[in-house]
């Protein structure tokens, strides 16, 4: 004869199949107010965002911003490059993110 479990139990069962047991949930950190979720930040150098100016500010050099893979400089006018070392591109306002531009505009 058939033994026949009882609908509770079978459905106690079937829950008890879904579910594993894990460890904590990984830590992950919260975003700074270092960082854009959008741009990443130089490489190799220190920076922070600031969202006034809509570029990374380059720590330790003077006048030297960063956002997707261009760096500007502002020394009497504005420059562009690949590198924080140069070489340096003149360039006018308009190749220049708004914000930033805005700060040395005269």
């Amino acid at each position: 004869m058939k033994r026949v479990l009882p609908l509770a139990a079978l459905l106690g069962l079937s829950i008890l199949a879904g579910c594993s047991v894990h460890g904590p949930a990984p830590s992950i950190p919260a975003p700074t107010a270092k960082a854009h979720p959008r741009y990443a930040p130089p490489p190799g150098a220190r920076s922070h965002w600031d969202a006034r100016l809509g570029v990374y500010v380059v720590e330790g050099a003077a006048h030297l911003y960063y956002r997707e893979r261009t760096y500007y400089r502002w020394s009497q006018g504005w420059s562009w490059s690949t590198s924080p070392q140069g070489p340096w591109q003149p360039t006018n306002g308009g190749g220049v993110p708004p914000g930033l531009f805005r700060r040395y505009a005269q």
